[in-house]
């Protein structure tokens, strides 16, 4: 679909936003049916997941961090792969290695699990900022460079990250600029007493925890070319131009967000959009999944553990104006 006339967006057929957002509640209804109880953080995940975004996963150990990545990897028809992050973790074994054949007299190049579709990085703060730094082109440019050659990962590259923010020993925090590659930063909290019932339910049934794929590779990357299509009025993208801006300058604030928190807000808006099955993006979408987008881009001025990220966020978006 091209565009007639600059700065002019079309608007992607409401025919076929159905079809694929059918496909893609799927997907939804897939992952679940195996979280228990976490009907918001998994619709933050998938639309993540079709934005073409990645996410970082923030809780403690035992409410689902690796069962929620692990279960939409395997809903889709997709390669996966697992980096188990400890501190003496190498960047070659994340990109990859060159290793001289002595039959052949070359160096040949043997991929890391970064050449993936989907990769899951457990823990990702307990690897030293050496090797989470392996991670920032990939995450960015969809490539890797080693070696002086630089290698292109698949069109179909989705980084789910997981860390626990309450223990600090051995830990080290992901800087700004890791922090920023990530187009959602969500945790899962713990279960009301009825949904941890049903967890120790499916505890004691065979295969409750495990689902099958229900998504192609070619079926994702159509859904993330009809997300770009979904149509963005002008006063929306006033609208998150209007929070952005606040963002750096509330008094409660000392770092705002970038330029790309605002690219990433809309992209993620499209996608919220879509899995609603509607072509054009309202005011609330924006508003309600900007604390998940937004949060982990700002500093705050002061520290308190009382106030989260995504609180402050919302403290934000009480300041600005929903365009009617």
């Amino acid at each position: 679909m091209k565009r007639t006339e600059m700065g002019v967006q079309p608007r992607v057929a409401a025919a076929q936003v159905a079809e694929l957002s059918e496909k893609a509640q799927l997907l939804l209804r897939n992952v679940s049916s195996v979280l228990v109880g976490q009907a918001q953080p998994t619709r933050l995940a998938v639309i993540a997941f079709l934005a073409g975004g990645h996410v970082l996963i923030e809780d403690v150990p035992g409410v689902g961090k690796t069962l929620l990545a692990k279960s939409l990897a395997m809903s889709v028809h997709a390669v996966f792969k697992r980096i188990q992050c400890t501190p003496d973790l190498l960047p070659s074994d994340v990109s990859g290695v060159s290793i001289f054949d002595q039959r052949e007299s070359v160096f040949k190049f043997i991929p890391g699990p970064i050449f993936t579709n989907i990769l899951l990085a457990d823990e990702i703060n307990r690897a030293t900022p050496r090797t989470q730094s392996s991670l920032l082109e990939a995450m960015e440019e969809n490539q890797v460079t080693t070696d002086g050659a630089t290698r292109r990962l698949p069109e179909l590259f989705f980084v789910i990250a997981t860390e626990n923010p309450i223990e600090y020993h051995g830990t080290f925090p992901l800087p700004e600029a890791q922090l920023d590659r990530f187009m959602l930063s969500l945790s899962l909290g713990y279960p009301s007493p009825e949904d941890e019932i049903e967890i120790l339910d499916k505890t004691l049934s065979d295969d409750s925890f495990s689902v099958e794929a229900v998504l192609t590779e070619a079926e994702v990357l159509a859904a993330r070319q009809c997300i770009k299509n979904v149509y963005v009025d002008p006063s929306v993208k006033r609208y998150i131009v209007n929070i952005v801006q606040t963002t750096r300058k509330y008094p409660a604030i000392v770092l705002g967000v970038s330029p790309r928190g605002s690219q990433l807000l809309l992209r993620a808006a499209q996608a919220a959009a879509f899995l609603d099955g509607r072509n054009f993006v309202r005011p609330e979408d924006v508003k309600n999944i900007a604390p998940a987008v937004l949060g982990h881009r700002v500093i705050p001025k002061l520290r308190d553990n009382r106030v989260s990220h995504a609180e402050l966020i919302e403290r934000v978006l009480e300041q600005v104006a929903v365009p009617v």
